[in-house]
């Protein structure tokens, strides 16, 4: 049965994996140069390796699977039919790495290979593949019929960020689940943008307003990050018992998350060291928030979502940042896998605020 014509999250998500393409496939960004004795034509010909590594060969071939996956299903799902979707899952694909690969002949520091080219091809090809047969066995119908059951109409960009969330949370913050401390990094580029100059000599130490929370503010601030995507869900869920098992469930993702990212970062014995005496209390005020959120209307939640996510960027704002950590990510020999070039900083950072654009539009619409 043709599936019908309806938003779907694997566009976002299709949207989001070819933005972190190309945040890895580009990354320094700078400086951009010709590259020297080379003319056009051969920037058309990408050269072949003299080595290969186990760990490129990997991941130039899954970092592309996702992205023939996600096209294809965007186009069932968008009501494109079979011969869309296959267009949409084994194109792009091809076509992009090609256009990384040539570009990253413009970056110094990359090295463009037609062996990275032919792997990515290969993914998307690969992705593409299980998509069809995903198609074939019902899979992609089964799962509209399940979100169908669990969540509203209007669902996808919620969905989307709900996925992103525990990607996020891999990057190290001063408390856990403390998404969006954006301010500083604006205000400490502010300051080397501006400094010699008479501003910078008025301002002093006056721009600088980080301070330790007091346990009470450290605790609120860790219930809120637990809260946020919590709230963010109920306003997309359908209403019943069925909330608490997606509360209970999201909780659990960050638990996992949080606990994952500490044992990529210190080792897996310390997996679960983050849940000391001092964040215990700012947990369970989380989970029992998240437990008396299940309880509210929709656009009440969305609502309460908006003032969760400024009270926790605000929080977030003014905590200290931790040294100790980040040089442990600098020294650690994976440490620049995990954290993709700074893309999870990205979205840590960024993660509230795009939430808090999308729920400030959910109270705009009519109710369903």
């Amino acid at each position: 049965m043709p599936m019908h014509r309806r938003q779907s999250s694997a566009t976002w998500l299709l949207l989001a994996h070819v933005g972190l393409i190309l945040y890895a496939s580009l990354y320094p960004f700078w400086p951009w140069r010709w590259p020297p004795g080379l003319d056009m034509p051969w920037l058309l010909g990408l050269p072949w390796p003299k080595r290969f590594w186990a760990f490129d060969v990997e991941a130039n071939l899954a970092g592309y699977i996702p992205l023939g996956l996600l096209g294809f299903a965007a186009a069932m799902r968008s009501g494109w039919g079979l011969g869309g979707a296959l267009l949409l899952g084994l194109l792009p694909g091809p076509a992009l790495s090609f256009a990384m690969e040539t570009l990253q002949f413009f970056v110094p520091g990359r090295v463009p290979s037609l062996s990275d080219w032919a792997l990515n091809s290969a993914g998307s090809t690969l992705g593409a593949a299980l998509g069809l047969l995903l198609h074939a066995l019902g899979g992609l119908q089964r799962w509209e019929d399940v979100r169908d059951h669990w969540f509203g109409a209007s669902s996808a960009p919620a969905l989307a960020l709900l996925a992103l969330w525990p990607l996020a949370l891999l990057y190290p913050t001063p408390l856990p689940f403390g998404l969006g401390q954006w301010l500083p990094w604006w205000r400490e580029s502010l300051v080397d943008a501006l400094a010699g100059t008479p501003w910078a000599l008025s301002w002093g130490d006056s721009v600088i307003v980080e301070r330790d929370l007091p346990p009470g503010l450290a605790a609120l601030a860790i219930g809120l990050g637990m809260l946020a995507p919590v709230l963010l869900m109920i306003a997309v869920a359908r209403p019943g018992l069925r909330r608490l098992a997606l509360a209970a469930g999201a909780v659990l993702l960050g638990l996992l998350a949080t606990a994952t990212a500490t044992a990529m970062n210190f080792g897996s014995d310390h997996a679960w060291a983050w849940l000391s005496e001092a964040t215990r209390p700012g947990v369970g005020l989380g989970m029992a928030l998240a437990l008396l959120a299940c309880l509210l209307p929709s656009r009440v939640a969305a609502a309460l979502g908006l003032f969760v996510l400024c009270a926790l960027i605000g929080l977030m704002s003014v905590a200290p940042g931790d040294p100790y950590l980040t040089l442990n990510m600098q020294a650690w020999e994976h440490g620049r896998f995990i954290n993709l070039y700074g893309l999870t900083r990205w979205l840590a950072w960024t993660w509230p605020f795009v939430a808090l654009v999308w729920l400030a539009a959910r109270l705009v619409q009519r109710p369903e």
